[in-house]
């Protein structure tokens, strides 16, 4: 008589800090048991000169909720937290390390909330004697070679994406092909208020625009700009340069033409004949066409799919438009939203599993 093998089950915290809120989840393996939102006013985070310097308080908030809603933390089998701007690293799970934890209160790659997921995981696992790890961050570099030339050496060009929903979702469309990610040869494109346009080989994104300063206007972002008109802004004495920054990220794209964000809202406008914001949204989309026809070339067209991901991909409009200016490269798929949280379980849970290995960072592609 045979049996029924035994499923493990494995119980992980996920902690996802933002800039206002930190998200908390906690998976029964792939099953979300919980899922909760700290939000922190702008008077809580006043007192705090940098992000780093909000750990011990985030911490406590955390701990907080877990015991309001009767979670030991004694019956988790791992914290994972979302990874911030770290050294240039190759996609995978993380256990975190001190260098990590010191790269993040150097704030080596900038500031940014998500340098805060290490250390948060990291401080409660060591509470609680249980492994900490982050899943691709920010920072994941597997380009080639050719791909990090720009024109200046004195300016090379990084690779800084939406990597844990880029990866997540490709290994969605992926199996949805009947293939394993590292089979198939991909086009993502994430599409929100940062946009990533990411050509993806056997697995590696190979090639990706930085969400921050490259490739298409998105909905608050200014993206590539002509450079020799952005120098002569920067030198005019109009701006300072945090403004010059705001202006290209946060106060850049739909809301410097628009005065919104909200993609819903242009569109309804569009709907009710506004023939600017028509002619603005669909400058938008193309330039998004044309970072997907460029990642084309990176892959010499050799291509499985196109994948679109992220809040806009759920737009008929977006996809409709999306679909006539790119559909003759090939299969398009469409995988609307992310989901953060469930990419990091995931990740972690792929190493509890014995599924593939923990990185120890910083590991780099050779």
């Amino acid at each position: 008589m045979s049996e029924m093998r035994k499923i493990q089950r494995f119980k992980i915290l996920v902690i996802n800090p933002g800039s206002t809120s930190t998200k908390i989840s906690v998976f029964e393996n792939e099953k979300e048991l919980f899922k909760n939102t700290i939000h922190h006013s702008k008077l809580e985070l006043e007192p705090f000169k940098r992000v780093w310097d909000q750990y011990e308080f985030r911490k406590k908030l955390i701990k907080e909720l877990l015991e309001n809603h009767n979670i030991n933390p004694k019956s988790l089998s791992a914290v994972v937290g979302r990874g911030g701007l770290f050294r240039p690293v190759v996609s995978g799970t993380y256990r975190v390390n001190e260098l990590m934890i010191e790269d993040g209160r150097k704030a080596y790659g900038g500031e940014h909330p998500a340098n805060l997921g290490a250390v948060l995981a990291f401080g409660i696992g060591w509470d609680y004697h249980i492994p900490s790890f982050i899943v691709d961050p920010p920072s994941v570099d597997e380009f080639d070679e050719i791909a990090r030339y720009t024109g200046l050496p004195d300016i090379p060009k990084k690779s800084i994406f939406h990597a844990l929903n880029v990866k997540a979702t490709a290994r969605l469309a992926a199996f949805d092909l009947g293939k394993k990610h590292d089979e198939v040869n991909l086009i993502v494109a994430h599409l929100g208020g940062g946009v990533t346009v990411s050509a993806m080989r056997k697995g590696r994104v190979i090639d990706a625009n930085n969400a921050l300063d490259t490739g298409p206007f998105t909905p608050e972002r200014a993206g590539t700009l002509p450079t020799l008109d952005l120098a002569q802004l920067c030198f005019s004495g109009k701006y300072t340069s945090e403004q010059i920054k705001k202006k290209m990220v946060g106060q850049g794209g739909l809301v410097a033409y628009l005065g919104t964000n909200n993609c819903e809202e242009v569109e309804k406008r569009i709907s009710e004949g506004d023939k600017k914001a028509e002619i603005i949204y669909e400058a938008m989309l193309y330039q998004i066409a044309q970072e997907i026809g460029s990642k084309a070339v990176a892959l010499k067209g050799e291509l499985d799919a196109i994948v679109l991901t992220g809040g806009m991909a759920g737009s008929e409009m977006v996809q409709k438009k999306l679909k006539e200016r790119v559909g003759f490269l090939g299969k398009i798929m469409v995988y609307p939203g992310e989901d953060e949280m469930k990419s990091l379980a995931l990740g972690a849970l792929r190493v509890l599993r014995g599924e593939e290995d923990a990185k120890t960072y910083p590991e780099s592609v050779k």
